[in-house]
């Protein structure tokens, strides 16, 4: 069912953007090393994106064990993207130790998406929340080496050549658009310090939601993917341990000062 290769299988989330291929040309052009796909860690039982701590060039999120979150994508490009999406190793959809050849999620252009869940069918993921490694999906399926990473690595579609010696007209290409894809080239693709560190955190397998997602045809311009986006995430203890400064505002205004007040004379006492 999934396959590997430029044509392959991924997912479109139904609700969303309606995830049909734009007119021939419609693809802006994407410059190399440029940002297209944003990416980041909403905590849904706060309610709340968590900020980003960049520490010896990587991106870090602090994660609170119990807390529920999705992960937060959205396209900036002209064109539809492939997303591949793992946590903890271990691909979102398939279930499978990552590769980025695998499937993964489809974004129209402008289109955000929140992926909270590991998928389980096409209409029910199971919520992905913030554990102790060995209760996290990963470790509880023999996988436990990659805890405590988010990676999405974002592909383009290839763009088909227009025939100019066949001019479609308008009317035609509206019926084009409704008509069944054919099984070309392109297979099925669905769319869709101070403190003592404590046990890592990883992501464990929630319960069951609803969540809608459909097929879409989808071929990828290169087997390399044009951005792979990568979120460390820990406790904030683990964290703060590690040296990543998530606590230096905090602890810089908590420190004790010896003379609070400064350029004043001693008041006089209450009246008795």
């Amino acid at each position: 069912m999934w396959q590997r290769g430029r044509s392959m299988t991924a997912l479109a989330l139904l609700g969303a953007a309606a995830a049909l291929a734009p007119d021939d040309g419609a693809f802006a052009h994407w410059p190399q090393g440029a940002t297209q796909t944003s990416v980041e860690v909403f905590d849904r039982s706060e309610g709340r994106a968590l900020p980003v701590y960049w520490y010896q060039g990587r991106r870090y999120v602090v994660g609170k064990p119990g807390n529920e979150y999705a992960i937060r994508v959205r396209n900036a490009s002209g064109g539809r993207i492939l997303t591949v999406m793992s946590v903890d190793g271990v691909n979102v959809i398939t279930g499978e130790t990552a590769a980025q050849l695998q499937s993964g999620y489809v974004l129209t252009p402008g289109e955000s998406a929140d992926i909270a869940g590991w998928r389980k069918s096409m209409s029910r993921t199971a919520a992905f929340y913030f554990t102790a490694l060995p209760d996290s999906y990963a470790a509880r399926t023999g996988r436990p080496d990659n805890i405590g990473v988010i990676g999405v690595a974002v592909f383009r579609e290839r763009i088909r050549p227009v025939a100019l010696d066949a001019p479609v007209r308008k009317d035609a290409r509206a019926e084009a658009q409704s008509a069944p894809a054919p099984a070309a080239d392109a297979a099925k693709t669905a769319t869709l310090g101070a403190l003592a560190p404590q046990e890592k955190l990883g992501t464990g397998y929630g319960r069951s939601e609803t969540s809608y997602a459909s097929y879409t045809q989808f071929e990828r311009a290169s087997d390399t993917p044009d951005e792979t986006i990568t979120i460390y995430y820990d406790s904030y203890e683990n964290l703060l341990a590690l040296g990543v400064p998530v606590a230096t505002p905090p602890l810089a205004r908590f420190r004790p000062d010896p003379f609070p007040d400064h350029g004043r004379f001693v008041p006089d006492p209450k009246a008795r």
